[in-house]
């Protein structure tokens, strides 16, 4: 790479503009619902969502959200209503959930009930704790019949963590209504706030209207109640500063401890500096460019281990340790995977199970190579021995969309469908079944032979409006931004943070021990 180069100064500028733009669509979730919620929220002496966090983590220690942009694109707010994330509590990394209550009172809309599992997903596979941060006036009732059937789950995997033994620690500081008192009720360890929290099965309007008594809020679910009465919550709080210290308290008595190993601790920094990284992936993505100069930048020491070189160099893999953790890699070179790399892939992908070892796999591929050299040479079947391999591994699987990510090679670079512990998109990215243009062709095409088969003329120049319309529709979906906000990744990420990312992803993954697949099913050969 040479960063004097025309070619890396545009391609800087142009990602330069790109991160600028991602911070304006994050600042769409940092705002939650707007600075007239959020002053309202202030005036009634409550902390935001984000200042729970902030205050409820260890100091200097950083927080991983996961899934900011969901919901992006559609008519709910960015962000869903509900901040998760990764973060560090009395030195044990913990799953966070945290209603916003300045978005519609903490209601949950479908996209909240999305990014909810996929919460509680990433606790499970990788045995974290979960701590609940609970301010919530339950469904978001006008999107009821989208929710209420499935957000039934989330209470039977609050449940199934207890049984797992990962601890679930409910901190509740205002509403918890209706199915949402089900949250602390179902938590091993229940903290509320005195004259805050409020939490029953229905509230004064409703039990009124179903059995004709006449109560109040803190009679029906107060704290105080709760506390000396029900026995619902096991701890209260004098206000939410108190309650914040009686969940890092909670959490300190966990007697928890990390069953997977246990990183180098003298591990050394890239060699490489990480701003490179701006600008080594083209504009556009059509343009190939080499994936080392961007492993060398995120892996310790820039040191990498490359394995098969000389054969199938359209997919780069090799071994090397990132944050002084082991880690294999699965880097697309020039976009087209062929017979050999698949090949390469799929005896790569089994001999890092063999050494129980993490891999990342960084995309930019349009796929499987098509044609009949390729199909008569065994093109699926390879691609079938590629994606086997991925599907049946058992070591977890980080992915990082960086350039294109097209076709059935999404799913052989272990995309979303093929549940990678963790997966990012570079701002810039894009997914889809193939690139715009193509697809828009191939509709031409098919449609050019209909018309010939029916003895009917082809009208090229009317069907010129319905390929640009495909076209800019596609290039619209098949954005990181679009992507992330359908849930399909964990988050669009600025390039230089991808190391202390993946970094916080190995350190989470190694909560719980880290094993490979002890056999696989039949390959087609």
């Amino acid at each position: 790479m040479d960063p004097t180069s025309a070619a890396y100064a545009d391609n800087r500028a142009q990602m330069l503009e790109r991160v600028a733009d991602l911070a304006e669509q994050h600042a769409k979730a940092l705002a939650g619902g707007g600075e007239k919620y959020v002053a309202r929220h202030h005036a009634r002496g409550k902390l935001t969502a984000r200042e729970r966090i902030e205050l409820l983590v260890d100091p200097d220690t950083p927080f991983l959200e996961l899934g900011a942009l969901a919901g992006w694109g559609t008519d709910f707010t960015v962000g869903g209503s509900i901040i998760t994330g990764i973060g560090v509590v009395e030195g044990v990394e913990c799953m966070i959930v945290a209603n916003d209550p300045t978005v519609k009172g903490g209601s949950s809309n479908p996209v909240t009930v999305k990014k909810g599992f996929r919460a509680a997903q990433v606790a499970e596979e990788n045995g974290l704790p979960t701590i609940n941060l609970v301010e919530s006036g339950g469904a978001d009732l006008p999107t009821q019949k989208d929710i209420f059937i499935p957000g039934g789950a989330s209470f039977r995997n609050i449940t199934r963590a207890s049984e797992d033994r990962r601890p679930t620690v409910a901190l509740v500081f205002g509403n918890s209504t209706a199915g949402g008192a089900y949250i602390p009720g179902m938590s091993d360890y229940v903290i509320m706030v005195d004259g805050g929290a409020k939490v029953f099965l229905g509230g004064p309007p409703l039990v009124k209207m179903a059995t004709g008594e006449e109560s109040d809020d803190e009679s029906l679910g107060g704290a105080s109640m709760h506390a000396k009465t029900s026995g619902l919550a096991d701890y209260l709080a004098v206000d939410e500063h108190d309650a914040i210290r009686l969940g890092r308290q909670v959490v300190r008595r966990l007697n928890w401890r990390k069953k997977g190993a246990t990183p180098r601790a003298d591990y050394a920094e890239p060699v490489l500096d990480g701003e490179d990284l701006l600008g080594i992936v083209p504009t556009d993505l059509k343009i190939p460019f080499d994936p080392r100069e961007v492993i060398a930048r995120l892996v310790d020491g820039s040191e990498f281990d490359e394995f098969k070189p000389l054969y199938g160099s359209s997919l780069v893999t090799g071994y090397a340790q990132l944050h002084g953790y082991p880690i294999g890699i699965l880097a697309n070179a020039q976009g087209v995977l062929f017979s050999a790399e698949a090949q390469k892939a799929a005896q790569f992908i089994q001999l890092a199970n063999q050494t129980d070892t993490p891999l990342l796999f960084l995309h930019n591929t349009t796929g499987y190579m098509v044609g009949a050299e390729y199909e008569q040479g065994g093109i699926i079947k390879h691609g079938a021995q590629m994606i086997n391999a991925v599907s049946n591994s058992k070591v977890p699987h980080l992915s990082v969309v960086m350039g294109a990510s097209y076709g059935a090679g999404h799913y052989g670079m272990s995309g979303r469908a093929y549940d990678p512990r963790f997966m990012f998109s570079w701002v810039g990215a894009k997914s889809a079944v193939m690139g715009p243009a193509q697809l828009a062709g191939v509709m031409e095409i098919v449609a050019r032979q209909s018309a010939e088969s029916k003895g009917q003329p082809f009208d090229a120049e009317g069907f010129r409006g319905v390929k640009d319309y495909v076209e800019q529709q596609i290039e619209e979906q098949s954005l990181a931004y679009f992507t992330s906000g359908m849930g399909y990744d964990d988050g669009v990420i600025d390039p230089r943070d991808t190391r202390a990312i993946l970094g916080i992803c190995l350190s989470a993954i190694h909560t719980a021990p880290v094993e490979g697949a002890r056999g696989y099913g039949v390959f087609r050969l």
